[in-house]
């Protein structure tokens, strides 16, 4: 298996100012995010959690009722309650991506009536809630917002759960270039705010498509959106220098990218490919979290050694259960064993950087025996990742 310089990523959450913890869906992402901020709050650190996931298994993980879109400050007495001491405070955060939208809008717009517009056109809520690249895009906007807040020392961005998980890097520009494209700008030049629409302004065929257009939506639809696209085509200088803005504090040297899998061939895959992108935007990966490794226990002999340990500590053990016992473990090791093939590519991408420069930081999560619901068990997976000294 790969073997890291540093053990941990204490250092990486000491020394650096953002994290985003990236990783296709269903390999733990969100709950390393939320250990991460419990492992960075017991440095002493002010952190703030930021998660797109709502789901309520997270929120009971760190002693709340619910996640809300506005910052929880977990209560000092629910680490108390856990026996667990914490110098520092977590606060935690869910993405509102249509809020997000709203108050860059509301940063970009000229004037209140332009904001006020927009936000009252019929079409701003499907695209500010539903457009492709959206939500990616708001993560980093909303990163971006609070990265240089004065009340935290670390944030940290669990990335929303995207078919590739590169997608977070190029959301800033996929989405500019999604609104302000050629065919947005070829029907703001078919439209004049003073006649409404003008098809004499445009080729005959282009003019039949829009007349096309206006017999199936309908005219007033077609009117409604060229003039919400000929406004907001006024943020475009706005949006863009924002959008730069963001996807250059992206690759700013205070910003961590921790990349999570599972054994899994799969997210594997997934997670090397992200790898490569970072490179070919002069960036790397500071850390690799790999969850629910499978042990390669030692062997613990046959049927009647099982016995005899078992009778050693106390326990008397029928045939059947010293028999399951035996089982268990072969398939235990079995799957260790396998989970170490998976990681060879990993393993050979580590050698690589290791010849060009330091290689990332590695740390592997147990697949424990039980749902991590609770603060006790998510120190678990804080204690594989970044143990406490």
């Amino acid at each position: 298996m790969a073997v890291s310089p540093d053990p941990d990523l204490n250092q990486l959450i000491d020394g650096r100012r953002v994290v985003l913890c990236v990783g296709c869906g269903g390999v733990g992402k969100t709950t390393t995010c939320a250990a991460l901020g419990l492992a960075a709050a017991r440095h002493g650190k002010r952190v703030l959690c930021l998660t797109i996931d709502p789901a309520r298994r997270l929120a009971e993980s760190l002693g709340i009722e619910q996640l809300k879109t506005e910052a929880q400050l977990i209560d000092p007495q629910v680490f108390a309650d856990a026996e667990l001491e914490i110098s520092g405070s977590l606060t935690v955060m869910m993405l509102d991506t249509k809020r997000t939208f709203d108050s860059l809008v509301s940063a970009l717009a000229k004037s209140a009536e332009k904001r006020d517009w927009i936000f009252g056109n019929l079409l701003y809520k499907y695209i500010s809630e539903t457009i492709a690249g959206t939500q990616e895009y708001m993560a980093m906007e909303k990163l971006y917002a609070v990265k240089d807040d004065p009340r935290y020392d670390i944030v940290l961005l669990d990335t929303p759960p995207t078919s590739h998980a590169l997608e977070v890097l190029d959301a800033p520009q996929r989405l500019v270039d999604g609104v302000d494209s050629p065919a947005v700008r070829w029907l703001i030049k078919a439209f004049r705010k003073s006649d409404g629409l003008s098809f004499n302004l445009l080729q005959r065929s282009a003019a039949t498509i829009l007349k096309g257009m206006g017999r199936i939506t309908g005219g007033t639809f077609l009117e409604q959106m060229a003039l919400f696209i000929s406004e907001v085509n006024e943020l475009f200088g706005g949006w863009r220098a924002r959008a730069d803005e963001v996807s250059t504090a992206l690759r700013g040297p205070e910003v961590a990218y921790v990349l999570v899998t599972t054994p899994d061939p799969m997210p594997i895959r997934e997670v090397l490919f992200f790898a490569e992108r970072l490179k070919e935007q002069q960036m790397h990966p500071d850390a690799y979290v790999v969850n629910r490794m499978h042990d390669v226990a030692g062997d613990l002999g046959d049927l009647e050694a099982i016995g005899a340990a078992a009778s050693q500590r106390g326990l008397e053990l029928s045939d059947g259960t010293i028999k399951r016992v035996s089982e268990a473990a072969q398939e235990e090791k079995r799957r260790g064993e396998l989970d170490r093939l998976h990681l060879v590519a990993l393993d050979e991408v580590f050698s690589h950087v290791a010849a060009e420069s330091k290689p990332p930081t590695v740390a592997y999560v147990p697949d424990f025996p039980r749902e991590i619901h609770d603060l006790r068990r998510l120190i678990w997976v804080a204690d594989a990742i970044a143990p406490a000294s």
